[in-house]
């Protein structure tokens, strides 16, 4: 997600959520890796698993944690039909906050640049590595091309809190103050009032025919909402 006070998902799962969290990414990574019917035809996913679960448990995270992930997750499997690869989609929501510093500008790179070390050691081929990373860097905008099947679903699937139920946004918006503590009222508020701005000038937010249809209503009332409670 976007490293400025920007939309994004979470808090930290129990022993079962871990445990359903592993057994995810170990399907999309063999998924991805072709090798689902033979899982020990390469190398063990469950290291990867484990550090990137430890990552996206640190105690600093208050919204990019366990259960931002989970979301991200089941948002794309809700789009998966528009993704040319929903496995490499899968694998990019993995990735794409691995890397999570509030008062860091780079966090995308970072993650991308796990990814590129990360998954040619576990057995996928450069070309899916670099979709990956490509992927992971195009959540600094949420941008994808037209014609992006892949960029269209991860984006969706990042930005679906922003259609949430207005108690769950609340909580959200909520955890991503807490996220920057750090930054005074004042100057938060401006900056996120500005973001705010920006993504309802968007001609839209979500690119998937579901998304538009399904989400992009309900984020649009929420945005303004936030707006207004901030100004």
């Amino acid at each position: 997600m976007p490293d400025s006070p920007m939309p994004d998902h979470g808090d930290h799962g129990d022993h079962d959520d871990v445990a359903f969290l592993r057994d995810r990414w170990r399907a999309a990574l063999l998924g991805a890796r072709g090798t689902d019917t033979d899982p020990d035809s390469g190398p063990d996913p469950d290291p990867y698993a484990e550090n990137l679960l430890t990552r996206w448990s640190e105690p600093h995270r208050r919204y990019h944690t366990r259960t931002h992930l989970t979301a991200v997750l089941t948002h794309v499997d809700t789009l998966q039909a528009y993704a040319d690869d929903p496995q490499l989609v899968r694998l990019a929501a993995w990735f794409h906050d691995a890397v999570y510093a509030p008062d860091r500008s780079e966090n995308e790179e970072r993650s991308a640049r796990l990814a590129e070390r990360a998954l040619p050691e576990s057995g996928l081929t450069p070309e899916a590595t670099a979709e990956v990373a490509r992927l992971v860097r195009l959540t600094v905008t949420h941008d994808p091309a037209d014609g992006d099947r892949n960029g269209e679903v991860l984006c969706d699937a990042d930005l679906a809190i922003l259609a949430a139920e207005p108690d769950a946004y609340a909580a959200y918006a909520a955890a991503v103050r807490e996220e920057y503590a750090f930054v005074p009222d004042e100057a938060f508020r401006a900056g996120r009032a500005d973001v705010l701005r920006q993504l309802l000038a968007l001609p839209r937010l979500f690119r998937t025919e579901y998304g538009a249809a399904h989400w992009e209503p309900r984020a649009r009332e929420n945005l303004t909402t936030e707006l207004e409670l901030l100004t």
